[in-house]
């Protein structure tokens, strides 16, 4: 028999943490920074220009959404394709994606990269109650939760600068 074949040698690739990444920051924005998630998830799934009242059916839709529902129903998208259904509702779509990879100037073995976050919203359902701009409010408090609410904060408070640990060495 070929020894290659009986040991697999561990494989290391500074790419394999972008997963992890991507986990932290959605645990982050829809799960323990509540009740700010769920003004998130407000923002994404329901459609009408009131969806930021205390509407008990709003909460109740926003209550039984997941992580996993909201990716598996498209409101959160990891790759850039946005494909509708030829009856499916209109919706709104935070689409995350990682860019700009390049080596790590302190240490070669780890690598820099840049995260994206990129809002589409239909343009019928941009403007909300109060003249608030839909895409502009999604961006806001994803910002805001990221800066504010994580357990480290993931901005320095002082300079605004990131300043948080993800899987790697490097700075977010």
């Amino acid at each position: 028999m070929r020894k290659d074949l009986i040991s697999l040698k561990p494989i290391y690739s500074t790419f394999l943490s972008c997963d992890k990444d991507i986990q932290m920051i959605l645990k982050t924005l829809f799960v323990s920074s509540r009740p700010y998630s769920d003004i998130l998830k407000k923002l994404l799934v329901i459609n009408s220009k009131d969806c930021l009242t205390n509407n008990a059916d709003y909460q109740k839709v926003i209550d039984s959404m997941s992580v996993k529902d909201l990716i598996d129903k498209g409101y959160i998208r990891l790759n850039p394709k946005i494909s509708r259904g030829t009856h499916e509702e209109v919706k709104s779509y935070i689409l995350i994606s990682l860019d700009n990879f390049s080596n790590n100037y302190l240490n070669p073995e780890y690598r820099d990269y840049t995260i994206n976050f990129d809002i589409v919203c239909y343009n019928d359902t941009w403007i909300l109650d109060d003249y608030k701009i839909r895409p502009l409010l999604i961006c806001g408090y994803i910002e805001g939760i990221l800066k504010s609410l994580t357990p480290k904060n993931m901005f320095d408070t002082k300079t605004f600068k990131p300043d948080i640990k993800l899987s790697g060495i490097g700075n977010y």
